[in-house]
């Protein structure tokens, strides 16, 4: 979500008015007049003064004005369904559209009100798992996200956890010289967001030609060490779609940790990947059947085929998601389990990504 600032109307109108630009209407008629003829294609007969643009106006105006003005002003936007930059699906078919509609004043924070839509993410989750050949225990565990932004943000909290936990238990500080976290400089910035915001030592590997532009294993060693919370790999770079080495880099953390001891785990930032490589590349080993891949994020509305926005992230067990990170709920009803930093959110998308799933098995 993008930061925007206060603007103070007043201002920016005092600076308008003494405008080069405006100084053949200066004496054309009076500002009173010049609003009322603007204002006539979106208010009814009864209004008269302008909408401001940055404060909430006194009164309102009818439904259809309010349509009609924010519509033209959208009109600026670019099209949706020509946008090839910005990392989201624009098309949906008439039937999932449907379905988006018909749900999205649901709420899927709340399990209790919504027991078919819980089905449906259970179902989902279930999918995927079983997708990225978690382990036949059936234990794995995941949850829908409002995108894979926030699914890398839960991923890198459960290493870290599990790094502190791991630490107090070998009677090791978790403060000097505190948590670290590996993964290339090609890596999308919500996994440097995740460093930065929960004070995790961020540690770029650096890329270029000779890597394809993506972290080499090798060169990913070399920035590892006992307080390494997992090394996060990339499957489909943001900027060329290439997948990085989820094998040789488990491989190599196997040898590593039989030398020192350490285990440091591996999440896979499959946020363009995951619903490419399952039928793309079938033969391609970078999911749960290599054991100490730990968790796997993935955005359902890129090549989930859904609407924004959705993520989903998956743990191979429930071992991998620390129970101090799950909060039971108790006010919307029965008992409810959830580890999200979001919370109300609409369940329209979580539906949508069941529909494809069934549409396009």
């Amino acid at each position: 979500m993008s930061l925007s600032r206060h603007l103070d109307a007043d201002t920016i109108l005092a600076q308008a008015v003494d405008h080069p630009h405006r100084k053949h209407v200066h004496h054309s008629r009076s500002d009173k007049q010049r609003r009322e003829i603007h204002d006539g294609a979106y208010s009814s007969r009864f209004a008269t003064e302008q909408l401001p643009k940055f404060s909430i106006p006194s009164t309102g105006v009818s439904a259809h004005a309010a349509y009609q003005l924010v519509h033209d002003e959208l009109d600026l936007d670019g099209t949706p369904s020509l946008n090839l930059a910005s990392f989201v699906h624009t098309w949906m078919p008439e039937e999932g559209k449907k379905l988006i509609m018909e749900n999205i004043a649901k709420n899927f924070a709340d399990q209790d009100e919504y027991p078919a839509t819980m089905a449906i993410h259970t179902r989902c989750v279930s999918m995927l798992s079983d997708l990225w050949k978690a382990p036949d225990s059936g234990k794995a565990i995941g949850t829908a996200t409002g995108g894979s932004s926030e699914a890398i943000m839960l991923g890198g909290l459960a290493l870290k956890k599990r790094w502190q936990a791991a630490r107090k238990a070998a009677g090791k500080s978790i403060h000097e010289p505190g948590p670290n976290i590996v993964f290339g400089a090609n890596a999308q910035v919500a996994l440097e967001k995740f460093a930065r915001y929960f004070d995790v030592e961020c540690r770029l590997v650096p890329v270029d030609e000779s890597t394809n532009h993506v972290m080499s294993p090798e060169r990913a060693m070399e920035y590892i060490d006992e307080n390494t919370i997992g090394v996060m790999v990339i499957l489909g770079s943001t900027y060329t779609g290439a997948f990085e080495d989820v094998e040789g880099m488990a491989r190599l953390l196997g040898e590593y940790e039989t030398k020192t001891g350490h285990n440091v785990p591996i999440h896979v930032d499959a946020a363009s990947g995951g619903f490419v490589a399952p039928f793309a590349y079938p033969k391609y080993k970078w999911a749960f059947d290599i054991p100490r891949v730990v968790s796997i994020n993935t955005s359902g509305h890129k090549f989930g085929l859904v609407y924004a926005g959705l993520g989903w992230i998956i743990w191979r067990s429930e071992e991998m998601l620390p129970k101090e990170l799950i909060f039971e709920l108790h006010y919307l009803g029965s008992v409810e389990y959830s580890y999200t930093l979001n919370f109300s959110r609409s369940a329209a998308p979580i539906i949508g990504q069941f529909f494809n799933f069934l549409n396009l098995g």
